[in-house]
């Protein structure tokens, strides 16, 4: 196991006693990770004419918050109207002053509530959440059981598949050397969560129950939603072996606002399947409609 392990290891490496950065790292983010948070350069947020003002990327995480979004709408809460600015994460956008102020974590997504006074930022995108749910007292149940269950699988979500999944995605297609030991550390937990999901969509049509909640919102994007997408690595761990998350998963995907969720803040991809900036309905139709 030591011989395997040296093979996938830059040669003579011994972690020193006290770590400190390096000058420069390989990798598709080494040149913008930082040990220090804070702003890096000076840059005003844009502000637009709705009442909700969406700083983000259409990654797993932007689109949760892009689709509760898009549902509020669908359901007759004209004031979910928002506008949607992209913040690229790949050019460093997350360090500008302005984004920094709203989110000191200096991550996507990032929402400004301007109707309210003095204006409320939220930042973490479970938080999103659930102050949008019960902003518009829509998508998170107030029956006690039913409400708990739905925090359950969120903060599930929230603690377990950035890190696990999004671990699986750095050293399957973004670190600069591959790491057998950290690829299959990492794919053996998305595997374990994954037949969590599969396990407990058996015997439920959504995770909180019976109903469509912001928990699975949450999900869908990560499980399997990241495998299939920004990761490419649905082949590598057989997704298509879970059937009951399958089924889930499809049938949250043909809910028209999930589609329009999903493509917006995204930079890339196929016709219709992504807008860099949402200001109004008209936007996201002109964009699916150049599928």
């Amino acid at each position: 196991m030591t011989e395997i392990i040296l093979e996938n290891q830059p040669a003579g490496y011994v972690p020193p006693k006290v770590w400190s950065p390096k000058t420069t790292y390989g990798g598709q983010f080494g040149n913008i990770n930082s040990p220090v948070s804070g702003a890096r350069f000076e840059r005003d947020l844009p502000v637009g004419k709705h009442p909700l003002q969406l700083y983000s990327q259409g990654t797993p995480n932007g689109q949760k918050v892009t689709i509760l979004l898009e549902e509020l709408l669908a359901a007759g809460h004209t004031d979910a109207e928002y506008d949607a600015w992209l913040i690229d994460i790949f050019k460093g956008d997350q360090f500008g002053s302005g984004f920094a102020a709203v989110n000191p974590n200096s991550k996507i997504p990032a929402l400004v509530d301007q109707s309210t006074s003095p204006v409320t930022p939220v930042f973490e995108s479970g938080s999103i959440l659930v102050y949008l749910a019960e902003r518009f007292g829509a998508f998170l149940p107030t029956e006690r059981r039913a409400r708990t269950e739905t925090f359950n699988w969120l903060m599930w979500q929230m603690g377990t598949a950035p890190f696990v999944g999004g671990g699986l995605g750095h050293f399957y297609a973004y670190a600069p050397l591959k790491i057998e030991y950290a690829i299959d550390r990492y794919a053996m937990e998305v595997k374990r969560q994954l037949h969590v999901l599969d396990t407990h969509l058996a015997s439920h049509e959504f995770l909180a129950g019976d109903q469509y909640t912001i928990a699975d919102m949450a999900v869908w994007p990560w499980q399997p939603g990241s495998l299939y997408g920004v990761y490419n690595t649905h082949e590598f761990v057989a997704v298509e072996e879970y059937k009951h998350l399958l089924r889930w998963y499809k049938a949250i995907a043909a809910r028209p606002a999930v589609a329009r969720g999903r493509i917006v803040n995204r930079t890339s991809g196929q016709p219709g399947t992504f807008l860099l900036e949402r200001h109004a309905a008209a936007d996201i139709d002109s964009a699916l409609q150049a599928k």
